[in-house]
């Protein structure tokens, strides 16, 4: 059996040249994307209840913001529902920080009433749990 010599193939150390660039090309695109992508959840958002006193027309509580990211409060709710606060939303929080919510409505005695504080990137804390006196 005789071999034919094309003229126009490209020599095996070319070739091997050519997938070896392609792959090294590849894996340095793929090393940038999973770095990007990990790069978004170095911060993380924390968030805890310092402090709450509720009285018979307010809830106030405190939380500190112990994360390695700043964060900003979106909303309170109170047993799932929105309540309208002493903030301006969305309220900044930085790490570190310190803020004391007040939540003003009448509260029904003897009863229990959670508090979840929701972040602008959709995190939820709590719930804290208080009866009302």
């Amino acid at each position: 059996m005789k071999i034919l010599k094309n003229s126009k193939a490209l020599s095996p150390v070319v070739a091997s040249i050519i997938l070896i660039a392609v792959t090294v090309a590849v894996s340095i695109a793929v090393a940038a994307w999973m770095g990007a992508l990990s790069f978004n959840f170095m911060g993380t958002e924390q968030m805890t209840f310092t402090n709450s006193v509720m009285t018979n027309t307010t809830a106030t509580f405190t939380v500190r913001n112990p994360g390695s990211s700043d964060l900003s409060i979106q909303e309170v709710r109170v047993d799932g529902n929105v309540y309208s606060t002493n903030m301006t939303t969305p309220y900044p929080l930085p790490k570190g920080a310190l803020v004391t919510i007040l939540v003003t409505k009448t509260w029904i005695p003897g009863v229990q009433y959670e508090f979840t504080v929701i972040t602008a990137k959709g995190n939820t804390f709590g719930p804290l749990v208080k009866t009302a006196p």
